[in-house]
């Protein structure tokens, strides 16, 4: 099944590539079940486009405020963004500040709420600091949602998940337990100690550690890396040099687990130190072919900012309000239903990460 999937998707990618300006993707298969199925191939913004509506939301601008600029992973999730908003007749809006602080993506939110944007999309740099912002410009009638990186319940009306935070962690943890060969030590290698999904995910990953089935592995250290590459690739030599005994690294970041990569790489530890985690196909397929990696998770990115502009969509025209319970159609992914988050808010989960090893990482990073 999921080899067709994979085959029907990429074969989407290469007749719209053909395309002069031609026909349209047809609609991927819905994976907000939590199926492993592979993620819906749309290789840029224009690519999963479907004719305008008069949706009523025609002059209307949707904003969605990115961790920071310079980072593969959020343009990707702008550009599905972007295309959710265009082909419904909006305009979209894409910010970042330089750096992933709260501080940069504060004064953005001040920006847009003086400029009376319908939405607001935010992709949290910090769970609470945002809180006092994002009030504000609910307050003032925007519809404010939070997508891949989330905040606290009081800040959003809606989180988009990109995949259900206990999914992540285990196929983490399996990942780490397999590549060790179910001993030794192991390192994760983060963004920044105050990202929301980061810190959900290792929190799942720590839960996941305490069963006995994983006593003989141990996590000895989490390293940030500010999702910056230098940084991360110093972290990652950190993590050699004080422990000579590891054995994997696990990077919960496209940026961080590319980083590690060229580390790995340039030190010829391939097979003396696996590295796996969350990448982008096209970062990570040298390191896949070479060994480094043998296998890696993620889900589409522009897949998800394609669904937050589809709820920010819903959010505006009043088809959801963001309770438990609604739903919605999110244009080409299909249905999606509303459910309850672990923190208490609510949330749309995209659907399970997909694994890429060399099996089918040529086919991907084409992609994306």
């Amino acid at each position: 099944m999921k080899k067709r999937l994979l085959a029907l998707a990429l074969a989407a990618v290469v007749i719209f590539t053909l395309a002069a300006c031609g026909s349209k993707e047809a609609p991927a298969a819905n994976t907000s079940d939590g199926g492993a199925s592979a993620p819906a191939a749309s290789g840029d913004s224009d690519s999963a486009a479907t004719p305008a509506t008069d949706s009523g939301i025609a002059g209307k601008t949707f904003a969605i405020v990115a961790k920071n600029t310079g980072n593969p992973y959020a343009d990707k999730e702008n550009d599905g963004f972007t295309a959710a908003i265009e082909e419904a007749g909006g305009t979209a809006l894409v910010r970042a500040p330089e750096k992933p602080t709260a501080e940069g993506q504060i004064q953005i939110i001040e920006e847009l709420i003086n400029q009376q944007v319908a939405s607001i999309t935010i992709v949290g740099n910090d769970v609470d600091a945002l809180q006092p912002v994002l009030k504000k410009a609910m307050d003032a009638g925007i519809k404010v949602s939070a997508a891949d990186s989330g905040v606290n319940p009081a800040s959003r009306q809606v989180f988009i998940n990109q995949a259900g935070t206990t999914e992540i962690g285990q196929a983490l943890v399996d990942a780490a337990f397999d590549l060790t060969g179910g001993t030794g030590q192991f390192a994760i290698l983060s963004a920044t100690s105050q990202a929301t999904n980061q810190n959900a995910w290792i929190d799942s990953m720590k839960e996941i550690l305490k069963d006995p089935k994983y006593a003989s592995i141990e996590l000895v250290k989490v390293a940030y890396g500010d999702d910056l590459r230098d940084k991360s690739v110093s972290e990652t030599e950190a993590l050699l040099q004080s422990y000579p005994d590891l054995k994997c690294i696990v990077a919960p970041t496209t940026v961080g687990i590319a980083a590690a990569g060229k580390v790995l790489t340039d030190k010829n530890l391939q097979d003396k130190v696996e590295l796996t985690g969350l990448g982008l196909p096209s970062e990570m397929a040298d390191y896949i072919d070479n060994g480094v990696c043998k296998y890696m998770f993620l889900w589409n990115p522009i897949d998800v900012g394609y669904l937050a502009g589809q709820t920010a969509i819903a959010l505006v025209e009043g088809t959801i309000t963001g309770a438990e319970g609604d739903s919605f159609t999110a244009g080409r992914l299909g249905d999606y239903t509303i459910v309850a988050a672990a923190d208490g808010g609510t949330e749309i989960i995209l659907g399970a990460p997909f694994k890429f090893e060399p099996s089918n990482i040529a086919e991907w990073k084409a992609v994306y």
